[in-house]
């Protein structure tokens, strides 16, 4: 290992202090006989090495006392990422007591809030790096990085789901931490404060702009359940928000429990264990993100994806025509999921299918499969699931027509109007993905994700433990979502470029014995 430069005495403007610790200490040199060789911190040492970490230095103004080297504090948060302990809380404690955090971090001790002020001083920083090692990745050939799955999984927030507040309760504990907090102006020691409410002036304080944002986020939520149609809108009681936690969405995760939480997007490469992109959404569902993943994965790539492979929903008119402006090729079920197949047994369709009917696009209008004719008689705009607006066009058959034709028992619910089709304005992006699914080299294809995407959120709930986030707020979430990220693919690439040292040694000693 290469000794320490002075250099980073100063970078930039602030002064840094010098570690406990050079190589040259006998404590170091005691705790890197002890690391083994193929623990995975001396692949996070070796990779962070690798990184760009100007900006990370430069990031720490002038004045004060000297900070501690930011590049040791994140050669230490990368290991503890990998290790699967996200809390900066747990990371001062291991630094203490875990010897290949000691031998990494050359005996650095940063104190509960220092670690909290260094990871979110991470936040900008992430993306960058996260694009560095991307391209170490294609430079070695590693990958191409043109095909990509993505999906989509909910990441418990740091935040009870038995304390959601609805708008009658919020408004009562904002009325009271008001009184509270006007006490605290005047002077006063507020007495017999409910349990729900901090204890000190300065988390009072904080509490109120925590509850001042989850008005604002409860707002969102009525409104939203307002723009729904009568049968699915909740009461308004039973609309409730995080006033721990107000920026993350609220419904069911993976076991079934109401509660807050984040939608974490992974898009995984289909030709290395790479991850290719990544975002956390504050929402509870998957609508809407396809557009967005495509971009942030074409910002970190610096080109944009040719194929990507995704479940049911983000098969919709709408990505399909986002597909085709960015020239992606979607795979994926249109319409279809888990339990597609067991409605289709429990319930026949009561109507002739839109697919028996035949499109004429000459003439602008469908033919029923008895030769009548449907022309056209309107359009609308819908708003998707996604937030997506789709233009869908009305065709409608004469009554007259239906009302002899001897199949409309099983094909028009109400003779009296006709039988009516829509078709999207997206309705031969449609058609072509349907055509392609069928295909044996498009199933093969889509059967590429179960084996990638899937496999990336089980590392990362299972190995990681990431079961629930330790940050709050959207910002610190993504922080944690990236480092987790970042530090998987420096893994892959630093493991590959061990690999390929090893064989050439080895090749060169094949030399040495045979010449």
């Amino acid at each position: 290992m290469v000794a320490l430069s002075n250099g980073l005495r100063n970078r930039g403007q602030a002064w840094f202090a010098d570690p406990p610790w050079t190589e040259l200490s006998p404590e170091w040199e005691k705790m890197d006989d002890e690391v083994p060789l193929s623990h995975p911190a001396r692949l996070v040492v070796a990779a962070v090495a690798r990184l760009d970490l100007d900006p990370l230095f430069l990031s720490y103004s002038l004045g004060g006392s000297d900070a501690l080297r930011p590049d040791l504090m994140l050669r230490i948060a990368l290991i503890e990422m990998w290790s699967g302990r996200t809390h900066p809380s747990q990371w001062f404690k291991d630094t203490l007591e875990i010897i290949p955090l000691k031998w990494a971090g050359f005996g650095i001790r940063p104190s509960r809030s220092v670690w909290y002020s260094f990871r979110d001083r991470l936040g900008p920083l992430i993306d960058q790096w996260f694009q560095e090692v991307l391209e170490q990745a294609q430079d070695l050939g590693l990958t191409a990085a043109r095909r990509g799955a993505m999906d989509g999984s909910f990441v418990a927030a740091n935040a009870s789901r038995h304390r959601l507040l609805n708008e009658q309760r919020l408004g009562k504990h904002r009325q009271e931490l008001a009184a509270a907090c006007e006490q605290d102006a005047q002077g006063a020691i507020p007495q017999d404060l409910p349990a729900w409410m901090a204890k000190t002036v300065k988390t009072r304080l904080e509490q109120t702009a925590r509850y001042e944002r989850a008005q604002t986020r409860l707002d969102e939520f009525l409104a939203a359940n307002e723009r729904r149609s009568p049968s699915q809108r909740l009461p308004r009681k039973k609309v409730v928000v995080s006033a721990t936690d107000p920026e993350s969405a609220l419904g069911k995760d993976k076991e079934d429990v109401f509660r807050p939480l984040y939608n974490v997007q992974l898009v995984r490469d289909l030709d290395s264990p790479l991850i290719l992109g990544f975002e956390v959404f504050a929402q509870n569902s998957d609508g809407g993100t396809y557009g967005t993943m495509l971009g942030h994965t074409t910002h970190q790539l610096g080109h944009s994806l040719s194929e990507i492979v995704c479940d049911a929903t983000y098969v919709t008119a709408c990505n399909l025509a986002i597909s085709d402006q960015q020239q992606v090729v979607l795979y994926g079920p249109w319409q279809e999921n888990d339990y597609s197949r067991t409605r289709k047994k429990k319930q026949e369709p009561a109507m002739i299918p839109k697919g028996e009917f035949i499109w004429v696009p000459e003439e602008n209008q469908y033919r029923c499969p008895e030769g009548r004719s449907l022309p056209w008689i309107g359009k609308e705009k819908r708003i998707q699931k996604d937030g997506e607006i789709n233009t869908m066009h009305r065709y409608r058959c004469s009554p007259t027509d239906c009302q002899v034709c001897p199949r409309q028992a099983g094909c028009a619910k109400n003779p009296s109007r006709g039988r009516a089709v829509k078709r999207s304005e997206h309705e031969d992006l449609i058609d072509a993905h349907r055509v392609r699914m069928a295909t044996v080299e498009a199933k093969a294809i889509y059967r590429l994700r179960k084996q990638t995407v899937e496999l990336a959120y089980g590392d990362m709930k299972q190995n990681r433990h990431l079961r629930a986030f330790s940050g709050r707020g959207l910002s610190r979430v993504r922080i944690e979502i990236g480092l987790l990220e970042l530090v998987h693919n420096l893994m892959i690439v630093e493991s590959e470029l061990r690999k390929r040292k090893a064989s050439k040694e080895a090749a060169e000693k094949s030399c040495e014995l045979t010449s």
